[in-house]
């Protein structure tokens, strides 16, 4: 007996305070926590909202975040590889900035 995995493929996004869900085509709805991706973190309700999801679900873009995410990785828990200090940090840093 053959099994296959098909792709996992998100056909929507939204967001909470500090959660973004993704539905996926499978039926599953996936949380992931906002820390796990600082940018998404420090955007605005408004940017987080113009995720283009792509190549029919297997990717997320938000272009004016600079922000790409592969839809298996958050099945696997991978958060953004290259951040280079927590969240909370980056946060607080991003509000005296603006101050």
């Amino acid at each position: 007996m053959s099994t296959s995995v098909a792709e996992p493929l998100a056909l929507r996004v939204t967001f909470d305070a500090d959660t973004m869900w993704l539905d996926l085509a499978d039926g599953r709805r996936l949380g992931v926590p906002l820390a796990y991706f600082p940018r998404l973190l420090r955007a605005t309700p408004e940017q987080r909202q113009r995720c283009v999801i792509g190549g029919g679900g297997i990717g997320l873009h938000w272009d004016d975040l600079d922000e790409d995410i592969l839809v298996s990785a958050l099945l696997l828990g991978v958060g953004d590889r290259f951040r280079s200090e927590q969240p909370e940090a980056a946060v607080a840093r991003d509000r005296r900035a603006t101050s």
